[in-house]
């Protein structure tokens, strides 16, 4: 009998994705309290400023040199689903567009035919610590998508579906439905071209916690799709029988029903789930398409226009440390939450 659970992976900064996702990146930072200029209230000697990527003190710079995040860089060719958990991100791109989000709230961004963005992770709080705790999910478009209009979604997170349930000894069971649908509570819209727009992609990307000793079992899904399944915290897991220690994903047939028991303490999984769309992938850094002619294009694009320039007065973007969330849109639009 063929399983239905499969290669177990230890975790770690890059989780490993099929297609159509392209990978994932898990963010979990707990920052010191801010200074006056939205960095953490501490020296940073030591840190390969540029290109700090080495936990240290228990947080990283990455590319910023005095507000972590990723100052300005292009894409081309693929989306961006940024999941924030907990802390914030200042969000400034190409085409003029801004946002502050963060607290359970998800930016999805279609990069199409190219942009410049940044992602800066500002220590907003000065009397306390700013942990930051994201997913950066990279979702491939197909061919006859590279290029459409560079857009971005934002899905707020009191607004996100979230499904509760209780197994049969009354234990807590929800599943935050970020993509997909689960049972007739479906996601909010995805950005308009997204693989993920198409219902018959089955993409789903959901957070499923588990109360301690909760037993629930992941309905089956079509037998096209591929499901992997990211058990992020907790103790332990069995999934149809198989242990899963804490800190590892695995892969989970789609056409079969899989049922998880948690062990003693609360789990947190990440599912990402999608038909494959089963084309060529040619990567180069930022910029992901299906021909190395078509990155060599993208290169030189770049090079030409800067995907429409940087209209901000710096690198690393950030909102006033008094910002509330919020996103304004290339076309003028504002959204403002509390």
């Amino acid at each position: 009998m063929k399983k239905t659970v499969n290669n177990l992976r230890e975790l770690g900064f890059h989780w490993v994705t099929r297609d159509p996702f392209l990978f994932c990146a898990h963010h979990y930072d707990h920052y010191p309290r801010g200074n006056d200029k939205q960095g953490p209230d501490a020296s940073l000697a030591g840190r390969n400023i540029g290109q700090d990527f080495t936990i240290k003190d228990g947080w990283r710079m990455y590319h910023g040199e005095q507000v972590p995040g990723f100052p300005e860089h292009p894409h081309r060719g693929f989306e961006t689903v940024t999941i924030v958990l907990e802390g914030f991100v200042d969000h400034s791109d190409s085409h003029g567009a801004a946002g502050r989000y963060g607290d359970g709230d998800v930016q999805w961004m279609t990069a199409g035919s190219g942009m410049q963005h940044s992602e800066m992770f500002p220590c907003v709080h000065k009397d306390r610590p700013n942990t930051l705790h994201l997913f950066q999910v990279w979702l491939n478009l197909p061919a006859r998508n590279k290029f459409v209009d560079p857009h971005y979604t934002m899905l707020w997170a009191e607004d996100i579906p979230v499904r509760l349930e209780k197994d049969d000894q009354g234990r807590e069971i929800s599943i935050r439905i970020i993509a997909g649908d689960l049972h007739g509570d479906s996601a909010l819209k995805p950005a308009p071209n997204s693989w993920a727009a198409d219902p018959a992609s089955h993409v789903a990307i959901w957070i499923i916690t588990l109360a301690p000793g909760a037993v629930w079992k992941l309905p089956e899904a079509p037998a096209d799709a591929e499901r992997t399944l990211y058990c992020y915290e907790g103790s332990s897991l069995t999934a149809d029988g198989t242990e899963i220690p804490v800190n590892r994903s695995f892969e989970a047939a789609a056409d079969k029903s899989i049922l998880l028991k948690n062990g003693n303490k609360e789990c947190r999984i990440l599912l990402l789930q999608g038909k494959p769309i089963n084309e060529p992938v040619a990567q180069y850094g930022p910029f992901v398409m299906n021909t190395n002619d078509e990155i060599n294009q993208a290169i030189s694009d770049y090079q030409a226009t800067q995907f429409g320039g940087w209209p901000w007065p710096t690198r690393e973007p950030i909102h006033s440390a008094d910002a509330v969330r919020f996103a304004r849109y290339a076309d003028g639009k504002t959204e403002k939450r509390s």
